[in-house]
């Protein structure tokens, strides 16, 4: 098993999780992502693994919004969040400051499909994510 793999393992036994394959691919490569992304030219920031542990205890996000992995963000105040609440988990958009899921701004379905559509479409704003808190 690499290191990778290792760190992978105890993300997930640390947040009860197991990621999904497309983004566990991605961390065992050593992927992450900072820079702005063309054409749509908003910031894309993938955490790599050795920030993961950090940046999920950071603003109490698990007390918060129970579920739920930060793996990213805008670069700013947005974090980008699996909801493991639902199977298969989405990613979507929680600002640092939200107190409860129901300002979670949907992005996309899987880690696949938002890399594949970031590109042309950026940060999605406007598709909030019915509440279940």
């Amino acid at each position: 098993m690499s290191s990778n793999d290792e760190q992978i393992a105890q993300a997930e036994h640390r947040f009860g999780v197991r990621f999904p394959e497309d983004y566990r691919h991605f961390l065992a490569t050593g992927g992450s992502i900072a820079r702005f992304v063309p054409p749509a030219d908003d910031f894309l920031m993938i955490n790599a693994m050795a920030e993961f542990q950090e940046v999920n205890e950071a603003g109490d996000f698990q007390k918060r919004f129970p579920g739920s992995v930060v793996i990213g963000g805008d670069g700013s105040r947005e974090m980008l969040t699996y909801d493991f609440r639902q199977e298969p988990p989405p990613l979507v958009l929680l600002d640092v400051s939200a107190h409860d899921w129901s300002s979670a701004i949907h992005q996309a379905t899987s880690f696949s499909a938002l890399l594949e559509q970031f590109p042309r479409a950026g940060w999605k704003w406007d598709e909030v994510e019915p509440s279940r808190s």
